[in-house]
């Protein structure tokens, strides 16, 4: 089984990444810490591939699974928008919070099962799961800023006015959210027979969207308030984490179809 060679890929592209995040800040470095980022998204990208083909299945079933997906996507988010927007702290950032998706994977391994349940085996299953990690991935790295900005409000340090970062990351994140629910609503219908039937973790996901709706209306309407647009993005950041695996603690969730096993 790949997942026994985990360790080595994951530590290849912890290092990798640790290299690159300490090239960003050197001016004659700055390529090669591009360069070393997309490297090492490239071998964690091997190893998802070769555990996909393994598996027989997607690797989305388990949170496991899933946390290797944020390890993917948020260095990619973080390498576009370093090339966008040139924060070099949010490139350093991105791959140290992907490095702790790898870590409490070394943490928990887990026993892969080849088989599925049956609603699972749906078209609908890969499209909605996928969409809302990356969706998940663009408003985790939006949190970050959040809490950046948080921090240098009250310390009085100077801010970079990352908040413009902030909002393309979470309109785009948003975007995927929405997409994520209506294809989760079309699956629940051939599954299930209902299109929602408030699950908590419908519940739940119904709240991340509206607290990620309330952000973008109020950063719209009152655009010089940043202290309080930090304020909403890091609360709806804890909401949108009590919807990923939050609710597997919550003794109404534990019958729900939608907790991670």
């Amino acid at each position: 089984m790949i997942w026994e060679y985990f360790t080595y890929f994951a530590i290849a592209s912890i290092i990798i990444w640790f290299i690159s995040a300490v090239a960003v800040y050197y001016k004659k470095t700055e390529k090669f810490a591009v360069l070393t980022a997309v490297l090492g998204l490239l071998i964690l990208s091997v190893f998802t591939t070769i555990l996909w083909i393994q598996l027989e299945r997607p690797p989305l079933r388990t949170l496991g699974e899933t946390r290797l997906w944020y390890a993917l996507f948020l260095p990619l988010i973080g390498i576009i928008s370093y090339k966008r927007w040139k924060l070099k702290w949010f490139l350093a950032y991105s791959l140290g919070l992907a490095v702790v998706f790898l870590f409490i994977n070394f943490l928990k391994p887990e026993n892969f099962s080849k088989t599925l349940m049956p609603a699972l085996q749906s078209p609908w299953f890969v499209p909605h799961v996928i969409v809302y990690m990356f969706a998940y991935a663009l408003l985790a790295a939006s949190s970050l800023i959040g809490v950046k900005g948080l921090f240098e409000t009250y310390t009085k340090k100077n801010n970079d006015n990352s908040i413009v970062l902030a909002d393309n990351l979470v309109y785009l994140g948003f975007s995927f959210l929405t997409f994520g629910l209506l294809f989760g609503g079309l699956w629940a219908k051939e599954a299930w027979g209902h299109y929602w039937t408030w699950d908590p973790k419908e519940t739940w996901a119904f709240l991340t969207w509206a607290a990620y709706l309330v952000y973008m209306h109020f950063s719209y309407f009152q655009k010089n308030h940043l202290k309080t647009k930090y304020w909403i993005l890091s609360l709806s950041f804890i909401v949108l984490l009590i919807c990923w695996f939050g609710i597997n603690y919550l003794p109404a969730a534990q019958n729900s179809v939608h907790v991670y096993k």
